[in-house]
Protein backbone atom coordinates (compact mmCIF):
# COMPACT_ATOMS: atom_id res chain seq x y z
CA UNK A 1 0.00 0.00 0.00
CA UNK A 2 2.90 2.65 0.93
CA UNK A 3 4.63 1.28 -2.50
CA UNK A 4 1.18 2.38 -3.96
CA UNK A 5 0.67 5.95 -2.33
CA UNK A 6 4.27 7.20 -3.12
CA UNK A 7 4.60 6.05 -6.50
CA UNK A 8 1.50 7.22 -7.99
CA UNK A 9 0.18 10.28 -5.23
CA UNK A 10 3.55 11.72 -3.71
CA UNK A 11 2.82 14.28 -6.48
CA UNK A 12 0.03 15.82 -4.28
CA UNK A 13 2.72 17.35 -2.08
CA UNK A 14 4.45 20.64 -3.76
CA UNK A 15 8.11 21.12 -4.34
CA UNK A 16 9.93 22.03 -1.18
CA UNK A 17 11.84 24.11 -3.08
CA UNK A 18 9.47 26.11 -5.41
CA UNK A 19 6.10 24.93 -5.27
CA UNK A 20 5.73 24.08 -8.13
CA UNK A 21 3.94 20.28 -9.07
CA UNK A 22 6.23 17.32 -7.77
CA UNK A 23 7.20 14.17 -9.10
CA UNK A 24 8.55 12.68 -6.79
CA UNK A 25 11.61 12.05 -4.05
CA UNK A 26 14.58 13.22 -5.94
CA UNK A 27 17.89 13.72 -4.58
CA UNK A 28 15.88 13.05 -0.89
CA UNK A 29 13.69 15.81 -1.24
CA UNK A 30 9.95 15.94 -2.52
CA UNK A 31 10.92 18.23 -6.11
CA UNK A 32 9.53 18.86 -9.34
CA UNK A 33 11.44 18.17 -12.53
CA UNK A 34 12.78 21.54 -12.44
CA UNK A 35 14.15 21.74 -9.66
CA UNK A 36 15.50 18.21 -9.71
CA UNK A 37 17.31 19.41 -13.30
CA UNK A 38 18.87 22.63 -11.62
CA UNK A 39 20.11 20.48 -8.53
CA UNK A 40 21.84 17.51 -10.70
CA UNK A 41 23.44 20.26 -13.48
CA UNK A 42 24.73 22.42 -10.06
CA UNK A 43 26.12 19.28 -8.52
CA UNK A 44 28.14 17.91 -11.99
CA UNK A 45 29.23 20.92 -12.63
CA UNK A 46 30.58 21.95 -9.43
CA UNK A 47 28.89 25.31 -10.71
CA UNK A 48 30.25 28.36 -8.60
CA UNK A 49 26.92 30.66 -8.58
CA UNK A 50 26.52 34.27 -7.07
CA UNK A 51 23.16 36.62 -6.10
CA UNK A 52 23.46 39.76 -7.28
CA UNK A 53 21.03 40.54 -4.77
CA UNK A 54 21.45 39.85 -0.78
CA UNK A 55 21.56 36.34 -0.98
CA UNK A 56 17.79 36.39 -0.09
CA UNK A 57 16.26 36.23 -3.14
CA UNK A 58 12.57 34.45 -3.22
CA UNK A 59 11.95 30.94 -4.47
CA UNK A 60 9.13 30.14 -5.86
CA UNK A 61 7.60 28.81 -9.28
CA UNK A 62 7.91 32.10 -11.56
CA UNK A 63 11.21 33.45 -9.91
CA UNK A 64 12.76 30.87 -9.41
CA UNK A 65 15.28 31.06 -12.72
CA UNK A 66 16.31 34.08 -11.51
CA UNK A 67 18.98 33.37 -9.12
CA UNK A 68 21.01 30.37 -9.52
CA UNK A 69 22.45 30.59 -6.28
CA UNK A 70 19.59 31.20 -3.86
CA UNK A 71 17.94 28.31 -5.52
CA UNK A 72 20.53 26.35 -4.88
CA UNK A 73 20.89 27.31 -1.33
CA UNK A 74 17.48 26.69 -0.71
CA UNK A 75 17.97 23.01 -2.25
CA UNK A 76 20.49 22.49 -0.09
CA UNK A 77 18.96 24.18 2.75
CA UNK A 78 15.69 21.08 2.70
CA UNK A 79 18.14 18.57 2.38
CA UNK A 80 18.60 17.94 -1.48
CA UNK A 81 22.30 15.94 -1.60
CA UNK A 82 23.55 13.84 -4.07
CA UNK A 83 24.29 10.78 -1.05
CA UNK A 84 20.46 11.06 -0.21
CA UNK A 85 19.11 7.43 0.24
CA UNK A 86 16.45 5.99 -2.26
CA UNK A 87 12.71 5.40 -1.19
CA UNK A 88 13.43 2.23 -0.42
CA UNK A 89 15.97 2.64 1.77
CA UNK A 90 14.11 5.04 4.03
CA UNK A 91 13.59 4.33 7.82
CA UNK A 92 9.87 3.28 9.11
CA UNK A 93 9.90 5.94 10.48
CA UNK A 94 10.69 8.35 7.58
CA UNK A 95 7.98 6.18 5.27
CA UNK A 96 5.36 6.80 7.78
CA UNK A 97 6.01 10.75 8.04
CA UNK A 98 5.84 10.85 3.72
CA UNK A 99 2.85 9.03 4.46
CA UNK A 100 0.82 11.28 6.78
CA UNK A 101 2.02 14.54 4.63
CA UNK A 102 1.09 12.87 1.95
CA UNK A 103 -2.75 12.51 3.57
CA UNK A 104 -2.54 16.13 4.82
CA UNK A 105 -2.60 17.17 0.98
CA UNK A 106 -4.87 15.53 -0.01
CA UNK A 107 -7.42 16.73 3.17
CA UNK A 108 -6.60 20.02 2.17
CA UNK A 109 -7.28 19.31 -1.42
CA UNK A 110 -10.69 17.53 -0.57
CA UNK A 111 -11.74 20.64 1.64
CA UNK A 112 -10.49 23.15 -1.40
CA UNK A 113 -13.01 20.84 -3.44
CA UNK A 114 -15.50 21.07 -1.05
CA UNK A 115 -15.02 24.92 -0.58
CA UNK A 116 -15.17 25.78 -4.16
CA UNK A 117 -18.80 27.37 -4.97
CA UNK A 118 -20.59 26.03 -8.41
CA UNK A 119 -19.16 27.59 -11.60
CA UNK A 120 -16.46 29.50 -9.97
CA UNK A 121 -13.25 29.28 -11.63
CA UNK A 122 -10.57 27.22 -10.11
CA UNK A 123 -7.06 29.37 -9.47
CA UNK A 124 -4.54 28.32 -12.14
CA UNK A 125 -2.45 25.23 -10.90
CA UNK A 126 0.53 24.51 -10.98
CA UNK A 127 0.94 21.58 -13.34
CA UNK A 128 2.77 21.46 -16.22
CA UNK A 129 2.83 18.55 -18.17
CA UNK A 130 3.28 18.90 -22.16
CA UNK A 131 0.35 18.79 -24.34
CA UNK A 132 2.22 16.37 -27.15
CA UNK A 133 4.67 13.42 -27.74
CA UNK A 134 6.89 16.00 -29.22
CA UNK A 135 6.54 18.30 -26.27
CA UNK A 136 6.15 15.82 -23.41
CA UNK A 137 9.94 15.32 -22.97
CA UNK A 138 10.86 19.16 -23.26
CA UNK A 139 12.31 19.84 -19.62
CA UNK A 140 14.05 16.44 -19.16
CA UNK A 141 14.98 16.30 -22.99
CA UNK A 142 16.91 20.06 -22.87
CA UNK A 143 18.52 19.56 -19.65
CA UNK A 144 19.35 16.62 -21.34
CA UNK A 145 21.57 19.07 -24.04
CA UNK A 146 22.51 20.82 -20.98
CA UNK A 147 24.44 18.19 -19.02
CA UNK A 148 25.71 16.94 -22.95
CA UNK A 149 23.62 13.88 -23.58
CA UNK A 150 21.52 13.46 -26.77
CA UNK A 151 18.02 12.49 -25.83
CA UNK A 152 19.04 8.89 -26.11
CA UNK A 153 21.42 9.10 -23.06
CA UNK A 154 24.24 9.22 -25.18
CA UNK A 155 26.89 11.79 -25.50
CA UNK A 156 27.00 13.65 -28.29
CA UNK A 157 29.42 14.04 -30.90
CA UNK A 158 32.96 15.31 -29.45
CA UNK A 159 33.09 18.42 -32.31
CA UNK A 160 29.88 19.72 -30.43
CA UNK A 161 30.24 17.96 -26.83
CA UNK A 162 31.75 21.25 -25.39
CA UNK A 163 28.96 23.35 -26.57
CA UNK A 164 26.47 21.61 -25.06
CA UNK A 165 28.67 21.47 -21.64
CA UNK A 166 28.94 25.32 -21.57
CA UNK A 167 25.37 26.22 -22.37
CA UNK A 168 23.55 27.36 -19.55
CA UNK A 169 20.54 25.60 -17.55
CA UNK A 170 17.59 26.85 -19.45
CA UNK A 171 14.22 28.18 -17.78
CA UNK A 172 12.01 25.49 -15.92
CA UNK A 173 8.76 26.39 -17.39
CA UNK A 174 7.71 23.68 -19.28
CA UNK A 175 6.03 24.16 -22.39
CA UNK A 176 2.57 24.02 -24.41
CA UNK A 177 0.71 22.92 -21.19
CA UNK A 178 -3.10 22.88 -22.37
CA UNK A 179 -4.92 20.16 -20.91
CA UNK A 180 -5.16 20.31 -16.98
CA UNK A 181 -4.54 24.24 -16.49
CA UNK A 182 -7.33 25.93 -15.28
CA UNK A 183 -7.28 29.92 -15.78
CA UNK A 184 -7.49 32.36 -12.81
CA UNK A 185 -10.44 33.97 -11.37
CA UNK A 186 -11.67 36.37 -12.93
CA UNK A 187 -13.32 39.30 -11.05
CA UNK A 188 -16.99 40.24 -11.56
CA UNK A 189 -16.78 43.57 -13.43
CA UNK A 190 -18.60 46.98 -11.84
CA UNK A 191 -21.15 48.66 -14.21
CA UNK A 192 -19.88 51.66 -15.59
CA UNK A 193 -19.92 54.44 -18.46
CA UNK A 194 -17.79 54.97 -21.48
CA UNK A 195 -18.45 52.23 -23.53
CA UNK A 196 -16.22 51.57 -27.25
CA UNK A 197 -18.09 49.55 -29.41
CA UNK A 198 -16.27 47.02 -31.64
CA UNK A 199 -15.96 47.72 -35.34
CA UNK A 200 -17.39 45.42 -37.78
CA UNK A 201 -15.93 41.83 -37.77
CA UNK A 202 -15.06 40.58 -41.09
CA UNK A 203 -17.79 38.31 -41.80
CA UNK A 204 -20.11 41.18 -41.54
CA UNK A 205 -20.96 40.51 -37.45
CA UNK A 206 -20.69 42.94 -35.19
CA UNK A 207 -19.38 42.63 -31.67
CA UNK A 208 -21.16 43.48 -27.98
CA UNK A 209 -19.87 46.68 -26.50
CA UNK A 210 -17.26 46.52 -23.50
CA UNK A 211 -17.30 48.45 -20.44
CA UNK A 212 -14.10 50.84 -19.45
CA UNK A 213 -14.12 48.42 -16.26
CA UNK A 214 -14.05 45.62 -18.26
CA UNK A 215 -11.07 47.16 -20.19
CA UNK A 216 -9.29 48.24 -16.89
CA UNK A 217 -9.28 44.64 -15.75
CA UNK A 218 -8.15 43.12 -19.12
CA UNK A 219 -5.39 45.78 -19.14
CA UNK A 220 -4.65 44.95 -15.49
CA UNK A 221 -4.98 40.94 -16.17
CA UNK A 222 -2.74 40.71 -19.23
CA UNK A 223 0.15 43.73 -17.91
CA UNK A 224 0.40 41.65 -14.97
CA UNK A 225 0.64 38.25 -16.39
CA UNK A 226 3.24 39.81 -18.81
CA UNK A 227 5.32 41.19 -15.74
CA UNK A 228 5.02 37.79 -14.03
CA UNK A 229 6.36 35.88 -17.10
CA UNK A 230 9.70 37.53 -18.37
CA UNK A 231 12.53 36.07 -18.88
CA UNK A 232 14.98 39.23 -17.19
CA UNK A 233 13.39 42.44 -15.10
CA UNK A 234 14.12 45.78 -16.60
CA UNK A 235 15.53 46.81 -14.08
CA UNK A 236 18.43 44.18 -14.28
CA UNK A 237 18.66 44.47 -17.97
CA UNK A 238 19.37 48.45 -17.81
CA UNK A 239 22.19 47.52 -15.15
CA UNK A 240 23.47 45.02 -17.54
CA UNK A 241 24.14 47.21 -20.88
CA UNK A 242 27.65 47.59 -19.75
CA UNK A 243 28.17 44.26 -19.92
CA UNK A 244 29.33 43.94 -24.01
CA UNK A 245 31.00 41.47 -25.13
CA UNK A 246 35.05 41.87 -25.94
CA UNK A 247 36.21 41.30 -29.35
CA UNK A 248 37.83 38.47 -27.57
CA UNK A 249 34.65 36.91 -27.12
CA UNK A 250 32.71 38.10 -30.35
CA UNK A 251 35.64 35.91 -32.27
CA UNK A 252 35.31 33.42 -30.61
CA UNK A 253 31.18 33.07 -31.15
CA UNK A 254 32.69 34.15 -35.23
CA UNK A 255 34.64 30.88 -34.42
CA UNK A 256 31.99 28.37 -33.25
CA UNK A 257 30.91 26.07 -36.13
CA UNK A 258 27.56 27.33 -37.64
CA UNK A 259 25.74 23.95 -36.36
CA UNK A 260 26.75 24.62 -33.03
CA UNK A 261 26.03 28.14 -33.46
CA UNK A 262 22.57 27.18 -34.62
CA UNK A 263 21.79 24.60 -31.81
CA UNK A 264 22.81 27.86 -29.23
CA UNK A 265 20.41 30.23 -30.64
CA UNK A 266 17.65 27.60 -31.05
CA UNK A 267 17.93 26.62 -27.31
CA UNK A 268 17.59 30.75 -26.31
CA UNK A 269 14.54 31.25 -28.41
CA UNK A 270 13.02 27.71 -26.49
CA UNK A 271 13.91 29.59 -23.78
CA UNK A 272 12.36 32.73 -24.60
CA UNK A 273 9.41 30.99 -26.12
CA UNK A 274 8.68 28.91 -22.97
CA UNK A 275 8.01 32.03 -21.22
CA UNK A 276 5.58 33.57 -24.15
CA UNK A 277 3.50 29.95 -23.61
CA UNK A 278 3.68 30.74 -19.43
CA UNK A 279 1.93 34.12 -20.57
CA UNK A 280 -0.75 33.00 -22.74
CA UNK A 281 -1.99 30.36 -20.63
CA UNK A 282 -2.37 33.49 -17.72
CA UNK A 283 -4.31 35.91 -20.32
CA UNK A 284 -8.05 36.00 -19.42
CA UNK A 285 -10.39 34.30 -22.44
CA UNK A 286 -7.15 32.41 -23.88
CA UNK A 287 -7.68 29.06 -21.54
CA UNK A 288 -11.54 29.34 -23.27
CA UNK A 289 -10.70 28.87 -25.95
CA UNK A 290 -10.28 25.31 -27.94
CA UNK A 291 -7.83 23.37 -27.59
CA UNK A 292 -6.92 23.18 -31.01
CA UNK A 293 -7.45 26.92 -31.28
CA UNK A 294 -4.76 27.71 -28.73
CA UNK A 295 -2.22 25.22 -30.01
CA UNK A 296 -2.37 26.84 -33.24
CA UNK A 297 -2.01 30.56 -32.27
CA UNK A 298 0.71 29.46 -29.82
CA UNK A 299 2.65 28.18 -33.28
CA UNK A 300 2.20 30.82 -35.14
CA UNK A 301 2.66 33.70 -32.81
CA UNK A 302 5.06 33.05 -29.63
CA UNK A 303 8.29 33.79 -32.18
CA UNK A 304 6.86 37.24 -32.85
CA UNK A 305 5.99 37.63 -29.06
CA UNK A 306 9.87 36.85 -28.16
CA UNK A 307 10.37 39.56 -31.23
CA UNK A 308 8.35 41.91 -29.20
CA UNK A 309 9.75 41.12 -25.82
CA UNK A 310 13.14 41.77 -27.54
CA UNK A 311 12.98 45.90 -27.05
CA UNK A 312 13.17 45.29 -23.14
CA UNK A 313 16.56 43.60 -23.97
CA UNK A 314 17.84 46.06 -26.75
CA UNK A 315 20.42 48.82 -26.16
CA UNK A 316 19.57 51.19 -28.90
CA UNK A 317 22.53 53.37 -28.24
CA UNK A 318 25.32 50.29 -28.87
CA UNK A 319 22.81 48.26 -31.24
CA UNK A 320 23.37 45.31 -29.18
CA UNK A 321 20.66 42.71 -27.12
CA UNK A 322 20.95 40.72 -24.28
CA UNK A 323 22.30 37.42 -25.18
CA UNK A 324 23.95 34.33 -23.41
CA UNK A 325 24.91 36.60 -20.69
CA UNK A 326 25.96 40.06 -22.07
CA UNK A 327 25.07 42.28 -24.70
CA UNK A 328 25.61 41.69 -28.15
CA UNK A 329 25.64 43.01 -31.64
CA UNK A 330 24.91 41.60 -34.90
CA UNK A 331 28.32 40.44 -35.51
CA UNK A 332 28.20 38.08 -32.35
CA UNK A 333 26.15 35.25 -34.85
CA UNK A 334 28.26 35.67 -37.68
CA UNK A 335 28.19 32.15 -38.01
CA UNK A 336 25.11 31.53 -38.38
CA UNK A 337 25.35 32.38 -41.98
CA UNK A 338 22.01 34.66 -42.20
CA UNK A 339 23.40 38.42 -42.09
CA UNK A 340 20.25 39.34 -43.61
CA UNK A 341 17.84 37.77 -41.26
CA UNK A 342 20.11 38.66 -38.31
CA UNK A 343 20.20 42.61 -39.42
CA UNK A 344 16.48 42.40 -40.15
CA UNK A 345 15.37 41.62 -36.52
CA UNK A 346 18.24 44.13 -34.85
CA UNK A 347 16.39 46.84 -37.16
CA UNK A 348 13.23 45.80 -35.91
CA UNK A 349 14.41 46.06 -32.13
CA UNK A 350 15.53 48.69 -33.14
CA UNK A 351 12.53 50.68 -34.54
CA UNK A 352 10.78 49.35 -31.57
CA UNK A 353 12.82 50.45 -29.21
CA UNK A 354 12.70 53.73 -30.64
CA UNK A 355 8.83 54.00 -29.35
CA UNK A 356 9.46 53.85 -25.37
CA UNK A 357 7.34 51.61 -25.30
CA UNK A 358 6.39 51.13 -21.20
CA UNK A 359 5.78 47.63 -19.67
CA UNK A 360 1.84 47.75 -20.29
CA UNK A 361 2.42 48.87 -23.54
CA UNK A 362 4.56 45.72 -24.36
CA UNK A 363 2.23 43.43 -22.48
CA UNK A 364 -0.41 44.56 -24.25
CA UNK A 365 0.87 44.79 -27.46
CA UNK A 366 2.26 41.47 -27.20
CA UNK A 367 -1.36 39.82 -25.88
CA UNK A 368 -2.40 41.75 -29.29
CA UNK A 369 0.02 40.02 -31.76
CA UNK A 370 -0.70 36.49 -30.20
CA UNK A 371 -4.26 36.34 -30.50
CA UNK A 372 -4.54 37.10 -34.06
CA UNK A 373 -7.32 35.60 -35.56
CA UNK A 374 -6.38 35.80 -39.17
CA UNK A 375 -3.69 32.19 -38.55
CA UNK A 376 -4.95 29.26 -40.45
CA UNK A 377 -6.16 26.46 -38.88
CA UNK A 378 -8.47 28.43 -36.55
CA UNK A 379 -11.86 26.46 -35.52
CA UNK A 380 -13.27 29.35 -33.62
CA UNK A 381 -12.38 31.97 -35.26
CA UNK A 382 -14.79 34.70 -34.40
CA UNK A 383 -14.12 34.00 -30.67
CA UNK A 384 -10.33 34.68 -31.15
CA UNK A 385 -11.50 37.89 -33.30
CA UNK A 386 -13.48 39.05 -30.39
CA UNK A 387 -10.75 38.41 -28.20
CA UNK A 388 -7.92 39.90 -30.28
CA UNK A 389 -10.31 42.96 -30.53
CA UNK A 390 -11.32 43.14 -27.06
CA UNK A 391 -7.22 43.50 -26.87
CA UNK A 392 -6.88 46.33 -29.08
CA UNK A 393 -9.44 48.59 -27.19
CA UNK A 394 -7.43 47.57 -24.01
CA UNK A 395 -4.62 48.39 -25.37
CA UNK A 396 -6.22 52.12 -27.15
CA UNK A 397 -7.60 52.63 -23.41
CA UNK A 398 -3.80 51.77 -22.19
CA UNK A 399 -1.96 54.42 -24.64
CA UNK A 400 -4.73 57.39 -24.22
CA UNK A 401 -4.62 56.98 -20.70
CA UNK A 402 -0.47 57.41 -20.54
CA UNK A 403 -1.01 60.43 -23.26
CA UNK A 404 0.57 58.80 -26.01
CA UNK A 405 1.38 60.60 -29.75
CA UNK A 406 -1.89 59.67 -31.73
CA UNK A 407 -1.10 57.49 -34.01
CA UNK A 408 0.90 55.27 -31.94
CA UNK A 409 -1.71 52.51 -32.43
CA UNK A 410 -1.81 52.48 -35.93
CA UNK A 411 2.34 52.48 -35.89
CA UNK A 412 2.44 49.02 -33.63
CA UNK A 413 -0.58 47.59 -35.57
CA UNK A 414 1.70 48.11 -38.76
CA UNK A 415 4.28 46.49 -36.81
CA UNK A 416 2.64 43.34 -37.55
CA UNK A 417 3.77 42.51 -41.03
CA UNK A 418 7.74 43.00 -39.78
CA UNK A 419 6.89 40.53 -37.39
CA UNK A 420 5.56 37.92 -39.53
CA UNK A 421 7.71 38.75 -42.20
CA UNK A 422 10.93 38.10 -39.81
CA UNK A 423 9.58 34.79 -38.96
CA UNK A 424 8.98 34.17 -42.41
CA UNK A 425 12.35 34.18 -42.64
CA UNK A 426 13.53 32.87 -40.13
CA UNK A 427 11.55 29.95 -41.42
CA UNK A 428 13.38 29.69 -44.46
CA UNK A 429 16.88 29.82 -42.82
CA UNK A 430 15.81 27.01 -40.61
CA UNK A 431 14.67 24.80 -43.66
CA UNK A 432 18.00 25.87 -45.69
CA UNK A 433 19.75 24.55 -41.77
CA UNK A 434 17.87 21.53 -41.77
CA UNK A 435 18.72 20.28 -45.62
CA UNK A 436 22.06 20.62 -44.59
CA UNK A 437 22.35 19.08 -41.12
CA UNK A 438 19.19 17.40 -40.69
CA UNK A 439 20.80 14.77 -37.99
CA UNK A 440 21.95 17.38 -35.85
CA UNK A 441 18.56 18.91 -35.74
CA UNK A 442 17.06 15.94 -34.86
CA UNK A 443 19.13 14.62 -31.96
CA UNK A 444 20.03 18.24 -30.96
CA UNK A 445 17.73 20.92 -31.60
CA UNK A 446 15.08 21.14 -28.55
CA UNK A 447 11.84 19.22 -28.80
CA UNK A 448 10.03 22.68 -28.55
CA UNK A 449 11.74 24.53 -31.02
CA UNK A 450 11.24 21.59 -33.71
CA UNK A 451 7.55 20.86 -32.92
CA UNK A 452 6.87 24.87 -33.43
CA UNK A 453 9.36 25.83 -36.36
CA UNK A 454 9.29 21.80 -38.13
CA UNK A 455 7.69 21.24 -41.50
CA UNK A 456 6.10 18.52 -40.52
CA UNK A 457 3.18 20.26 -39.10
CA UNK A 458 2.51 22.38 -42.21
CA UNK A 459 2.58 19.59 -44.13
CA UNK A 460 0.02 17.85 -42.52
CA UNK A 461 -2.68 20.57 -42.76
CA UNK A 462 -4.90 21.09 -45.81
CA UNK A 463 -3.72 23.56 -48.17
CA UNK A 464 -6.83 25.63 -47.67
CA UNK A 465 -6.66 25.13 -43.81
CA UNK A 466 -10.42 24.16 -44.35
CA UNK A 467 -11.77 20.88 -43.64
CA UNK A 468 -10.40 18.57 -41.52
CA UNK A 469 -8.15 20.79 -40.46
CA UNK A 470 -8.32 19.55 -36.66
CA UNK A 471 -4.99 19.80 -34.95
CA UNK A 472 -5.55 17.30 -32.90
CA UNK A 473 -6.31 14.66 -35.54
CA UNK A 474 -3.60 15.91 -38.20
CA UNK A 475 -0.91 15.70 -35.40
CA UNK A 476 -0.86 13.04 -33.01
CA UNK A 477 1.72 14.75 -31.21
CA UNK A 478 -0.05 17.67 -29.88
CA UNK A 479 -2.20 15.05 -27.33
CA UNK A 480 -1.54 16.16 -23.97
CA UNK A 481 0.66 13.18 -21.89
CA UNK A 482 0.77 13.30 -18.06
CA UNK A 483 4.47 12.98 -16.46
CA UNK A 484 5.17 9.78 -14.83
CA UNK A 485 5.78 10.11 -10.87
CA UNK A 486 9.34 8.84 -10.74
CA UNK A 487 11.14 8.49 -7.29
CA UNK A 488 15.12 8.49 -8.10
Amino acid sequence: HVNWVFGSQIEIIPCKICGDKSSGIHYGVITCEGCKGFFRRSQQSNAAYSCPRQKNCLIDRTSRNRCQHCRLQKCLAVGMSRDAVKFGRMSKKQRDSLYAEVQKHRLQQQQRDHQQQPGEAEPLTPSYGLSANGLTELHDDLSGYMDGHTPDGSKPDSAVSSFYLDIQPSPDQSGLDINGIKPEPICDFAPGSGFFPYCSFTNGETSPTVSMAELEHLAQNISKSHMETCQYLREELQQMTWQAFLQEEVENYQSKPREVMWQLCAIKITEAIQYVVEFAKRIDGFMELCQNDQIVLLKAGSLEVVFVRMCRAFDSQNNTVYFDGKYAGPDVFKSLGCDDLISSVFEFGKNLCSMHLSEDEIALFSAFVLMSADRSWLQEKVKVEKLQQKIQLALQHVLQKNHREDGILTKLICKVSTLRALCSRHTEKLTAFKAIYPDIVRAHFPPLYKELFGSDFEQSMPADGMGGGDVEEESETLYWCPAQTRVD
